[in-house]
């Protein structure tokens, strides 16, 4: 089993309290118990209510997911090192042999510069040379005595070959010294007297081949004259066919208009692409252009889907992007069942609970583990936000008992925790209309009907009457760009247990008027005393009324 294997535990969209708690709190319970390397994720932001018991038990947000289809970085790619454009044709012919790849990734430092392939240096080997090719490539004599299996026996080997052309002193020393120009790298065998000639007819390079030797007086010739001299143990023939391949794979890379895949490109984007171009590999970057690898079609049938815990739900429209797309490994949660269907069976644990945190304060006595004090004031939090300070109908003994010994553990007072997180969450000055709105909002599916409940619960019916004079205006609108065809929003007082609904729409008004035997003021808004919980009293009321 791979234990490097990241597994996301995540909660719903908007996220609340509960749900970030959750993912926080069972991320660390499975590193404690389990095989992979679990990491509490969301996909919404956190709340300003949430923000505070962050801050106040010293934890930090988990890490935003906001999609979570399979991407480049899930595929298993071909980490074959970036080379350097100054190698020689040869050099890069033998990696990509030894790798049993097509193409090689040119870089320069971190960063992809260009690209060969096999297609590219074929070529350059049945195309027909120039004689002054090599030194239009700039080649350098560490590529040269390489490819030559030669040695430098005269001259610096740092240097690279800028001038002149390639020629094999065959003649007579009379007949050389028409054809040898100065700059020119001279081909010959171990005739002194072609040596000479080809060194006071100003040379750049000798290359002696089948190993013959050189006299020292050349030597120092060649030295004062400022002519290399390279020795090999091949004939003029193989020399002559060998050299070109010492040319740098500058000179015949492609470094414009490359096809790229970044490392969070979605595979189901990357497909069609590969699927109609005729390339078989392909390089890929980081966000900063940096190399990390290549993938191939092949690299497709190896791909390892992300794999998740799901939280505080079980509807797919209120789960992260791209879920049904993912591996999902359980399901954690006290809500009614939702969309969400697997591919394979999975654990499921869902309680008729106040909140998630209640039945993972449950999972850690089950499993012997304790409860570290900021975790449990994490969790204690979740729990007085879910039921409202114990006052929703949602609360059960359970909820009441686990939130006592939480707040034993965490060093906490109940009320004054309460008080505190409520009033931040319910002081959104600094927020938009819009953000107000989706602070706690949730979409269900009923039948072929999407409804969308958003809620914000406060001590303060001031704050709420500013919250209501913002939100109202947007209903309509937001309904609309959303394909939201039941739209509601909550204006809960914990004190007085009673929540105004503001709506939109006709559909809305039948199945509040009707589900809660009232009448609706201005067709905007209805009065619900007693009603405070989203969860058991307004979905299941609303979910009733439109199946009828």
């Amino acid at each position: 089993m791979n234990n490097n294997k990241t597994v996301y535990v995540i909660g719903h969209k908007n996220p609340d309290t509960d749900s970030i708690a959750a993912a926080i709190a069972y991320a660390n319970l499975k590193n404690l118990t389990g095989h992979h390397n679990y990491v509490a994720a969301r996909c919404g932001n956190v709340s300003s209510e949430t923000q505070y018991v962050l801050d106040r038990f010293g934890l930090k947000a988990p890490k935003f997911v906001g999609d979570v289809r399979t991407q480049v970085r899930d595929m298993d790619m071909r980490n074959i090192p970036g080379v350097s454009e100054e190698i020689s044709l040869k050099d890069a012919w033998k990696i990509m042999k030894d790798n049993k790849v097509v193409t090689l990734c040119i870089t320069e430092g971190k960063y992809l510069k260009g690209l060969i392939t096999t297609g590219d240096i074929m070529e350059s080997y049945m195309g027909s040379y120039d004689s002054k090719t090599l030194s239009e490539a700039k080649t350098s004599y560490t590529n040269i005595v390489d490819t030559l299996d030669g040695t430098l026996i005269v001259g610096n080997i740092s240097d690279s070959q800028i001038e002149g052309k390639v020629l094999i002193g065959a003649g007579t020393p009379d007949i050389l010294e028409e054809y040898i120009k100065p700059h020119d790298m001279v081909i010959l065998g171990d005739r002194y007297e072609s040596q000479l000639c080809a060194i006071e007819m100003g040379a750049d390079c000798l290359i002696v081949c089948a190993g013959s030797t050189v006299t020292r007086t050349i030597q120092n010739l060649a030295e004062e004259k400022g002519c290399k001299i390279i020795t090999t143990p091949h004939d003029s023939f193989t020399v002559a066919r060998l050299i070109y391949q010492s040319m740098p794979i500058r000179h015949f890379m492609k470094c414009s208009d490359l096809l790229t895949f970044k490392m969070d490109d979605y595979i189901e984007d990357v497909q069609p692409i590969m699927a109609s171009t005729r390339h078989r590999y392909f390089p890929v970057v980081d966000s900063a252009g940096k190399y990390k690898g290549m993938v191939s079609r092949r690299n497709f049938l190896g791909v390892t889907k992300k794999q998740l815990i799901l939280v505080d739900h079980n509807e797919k429209s209120q789960a992260v992007n791209g879920m049904e797309t993912a591996d999902i490994l359980e399901i954690i949660d006290h809500h009614r069942l939702g969309t969400v269907s697997t591919s394979r069976p999975v654990y499921f644990r869902n309680q008729p609970l106040g909140s998630t945190c209640t039945i993972l304060y449950l999972m850690y006595l089950e499993a012997g583990v304790d409860i570290p004090p900021q975790m449990a004031g994490l969790m204690l939090s979740a729990i007085i936000s879910d039921t409202l300070l114990y006052r929703s109908p949602t609360c059960t003994d359970m909820d009441r008992q686990a939130g006592t010994v939480l707040a034993t553990i965490a060093q906490v007072d109940e009320e004054e925790l309460a008080k505190n997180m409520f009033t931040a969450g319910s002081d959104l000055k600094d927020k938009t209309p819009k953000e107000i709105l989706h602070q706690d909002f949730k979409k269900f599916t009923v039948g072929d009907t999407t409804v969308g409940i958003g809620q914000i619960s406060s001590m303060n019916s001031n704050e709420l009457a500013h919250i209501k004079q913002a939100v109202t205006p947007i209903l309509e609108e937001t309904a609309n760009a959303e394909g939201i065809d039941v739209l509601m929003f909550m204006l809960t007082n914990i004190l007085d247990e009673a929540s105004e609904v503001l709506f939109c729409g006709q559909k809305s008004e039948i199945a509040l008027e009707t589900g809660f035997n009232v009448t609706s003021r201005d067709h905007m808004s209805v009065t619900l005393p007693g009603v405070v919980s989203r969860k058991k009293q307004m979905l299941p009321t609303i979910i009733n009324t439109l199946n009828q």
